[in-house]
């Protein structure tokens, strides 16, 4: 019945507030849009823990600098965590797929964004197009939401982790933060059926700029991985140790010249 009821009340508010955003978009300026895009995640959110019985905890916002330009780099397993992250800043902008423009309204409303809609078939022009769409935001000191895997993913699976995040990171200069998240857990993908019970998205510590291409993929793969994991363990288990939050065993440059050297093994030794 709640996952009945939270989905009427999704497709609703959506349909509305899509309205909504189509005439804000035909105003001078972004910022009531984005308000409206904003406060309209925080209604879902509220909605996810209050009709769906979804019980979501964000951890590690202190590691999202207020000030500065950041890419956040997340785990995609549900709708409902764009929604989530999306509802912790204003003016945020995030990296998409061309499927959605097939979406009534929405066309218009990620124009609006500045959104970096890219060719989900991939090609040569997309690295291009990305880099254009991606220097407006970069000037403007915006943050910018990606999921490197591209796709959805089931709870406790993943794909593979596209360059696309390393070309964003080297052209911007700035901190990526990994996103870890178990609320696949609770709402699958794009699944009718919701489960109640506590959820997950952590932001975990920046990555700095300047990295090579495969150090710095290796390490943002192993952190979300990692990480996402043991959220799934926490809600399975109960809990985690508090001082294990947001920690890292290594630093950045000793994991990533670990990971590099593994990879390398790897790739030499066929027997691996």
């Amino acid at each position: 019945m709640r996952s009945l009821i939270f989905n009427i009340f999704f497709y609703t508010v959506t349909f509305l507030y899509a309205v909504t955003c189509v005439v804000f978009s035909l105003l001078p300026g972004r910022k009531m849009m984005m308000a409206s895009l904003r406060r309209y995640t925080i209604v879902m959110t509220w909605a996810m823990r209050n009709i769906a019985g979804i019980k979501v905890e964000v951890l590690g916002r202190e590691n999202v600098p207020d000030d500065q330009a950041v890419i956040l780099a997340a785990k995609h397993q549900s709708y409902g965590d764009g929604f989530v992250i999306f509802s912790q800043f204003f003016d945020m902008s995030f990296v998409t797929g061309n499927q959605l423009l097939k979406i009534p309204l929405l066309p218009r409303i990620l124009d609006k964004m500045d959104a970096v809609v890219i060719d989900s078939c991939g090609g040569s022009d997309v690295r291009q197009e990305m880099e254009a769409q991606a220097a407006v935001i970069r000037e403007q000191g915006r943050k910018i939401l990606i999921f490197p895997e591209g796709h959805l993913s089931q709870i406790g699976t993943q794909h593979r982790y596209r360059k696309g995040v390393w070309h964003l990171y080297n052209d911007f200069g700035c901190p990526v933060v990994p996103v870890a998240n178990s609320l696949g857990q609770r709402w699958n993908q794009m699944d009718w059926k919701k489960y109640q019970g506590p959820a997950f998205i952590e932001f975990l510590d920046p990555i700095p700029p300047g990295m090579e291409k495969e150090p710095f993929m290796a390490l943002l793969e192993e952190r979300i991985e990692t990480r996402s994991k043991a959220l799934l363990d926490r809600v399975n288990l109960g809990a985690l140790n508090p001082d294990d939050i947001g920690k890292t065993v290594e630093n950045d440059a000793a994991r990533a010249k670990r990971l590099a050297r593994e990879s390398e093994a790897a790739t030499v030794d066929p027997t691996k």
